[in-house]
């Protein structure tokens, strides 16, 4: 039998605790000074700042605050505020949050002082990343609590429809809003999806050929669809299932068959519930029992914070 390990970041069912105490580190800057870099370059085009230059004098020092306009969950400060020192090294900033914490309408998240023709420049690339990342991590934190309000243990875990090139950051706000993550990258583990075993011939035809090519550091998982599916895949040595698109009476009867799987071989199979889940249907899947519910509109669909940021006298 394949032998099984804890996940890491990374896998599904990876990262830290869930929760605002946590100490969260944003991903290495080499991941995002490239875009910052790209979205001022984007901003400015050829021409630069035509307005700023226009109207405010280049010897000008300013003060601003960045501040919530709404309630929600901060995330991505350090690489927003960033944006400011890309255009004057001059600029510096003070934050006044830290990333994974609520805020209030009106909280002060930041103060930047420096150059007031490099905060002009730098406030739209700033602030579109900050609500970017805070509105995740926000929208996140919603479904963490209604499944803690639940009574459940489930995690929430996001997937791979991301922004293309802002992947590393936009999970880094899932965990921010004390989800975890699941894969960054096809390279990751092995996630078998339907097309997959169509193409391969089958589920037995799929996981067999798996197993006849990785080794046992790799996490395998497979979708199913129906019941049958499952049965048929459990016996294989599989690490996770994930039951797509049942109803709450499925996932139900799913959990408890995987659990007289375990008692049977002592086997322990993970269960990740994905496909349409809301805030209106979280907390009756979490309250199935599956270890892991999906969630692809955190990174796809999720609205911006509104965070606004205003000079100070």
């Amino acid at each position: 039998m394949r032998q099984h390990r804890r996940p890491v970041e990374g896998e599904p069912g990876g990262g830290g605790r869930s929760g605002e105490a946590q100490r969260l580190q944003p991903p290495p800057r080499s991941l995002w000074l490239p875009l910052l870099e790209q979205a001022l370059r984007e901003d400015l085009g050829a021409g630069g700042d035509l307005t700023t230059e226009a109207t405010v004098d280049p010897e000008r020092n300013a003060r601003v605050a960045i501040r919530a306009r709404r309630a929600g969950v901060l995330a991505g400060l350090e690489p927003a505020v960033a944006a400011f020192a890309l255009v004057d090294p001059a600029v510096r900033a003070r934050p006044r949050r830290s990333d994974g914490q609520r805020l209030a309408a009106g909280s002060e998240v930041a103060e930047i002082e420096g150059p007031a023709a490099a905060l002009l420049i730098g406030e739209r690339t700033c602030l579109n990343l900050l609500g970017r990342l805070s509105g995740i991590a926000t929208a996140t934190r919603e479904l963490v609590d209604l499944v803690s309000a639940a009574g459940a243990k489930a995690q929430i875990v996001c997937t791979r429809k991301t922004t293309p090139g802002l992947r590393a950051l936009e999970k880094y706000a899932v965990r921010c809003g004390g989800g975890h993550n699941h894969r960054f990258g096809l390279g990751d583990a092995i996630l078998i999806k339907d097309n997959h075993v169509a193409l391969a011939g089958g589920i037995d035809a799929a996981l067999e050929r798996v197993f006849a090519r990785v080794g046992h550091t790799v996490t395998v998982e497979i979708e199913v669809d129906t019941l049958e599916q499952l049965e048929q895949a459990l016996r294989h040595p599989i690490d996770i299932v994930l039951l797509d698109n049942m109803s709450p009476d499925e996932l139900r009867t799913a959990v408890q068959l995987v659990r007289e799987h375990h008692q049977r071989s002592g086997h322990r199979v993970r269960t990740e519930a994905s496909g349409g889940i809301t805030p209106e249907t979280v907390a009756d899947v979490a309250r199935t029992g599956v270890d892991l519910i999906s969630v692809g509109y955190l990174t796809h669909s999720a609205p911006a914070l509104d965070l606004g940021l205003d000079f100070v006298a």
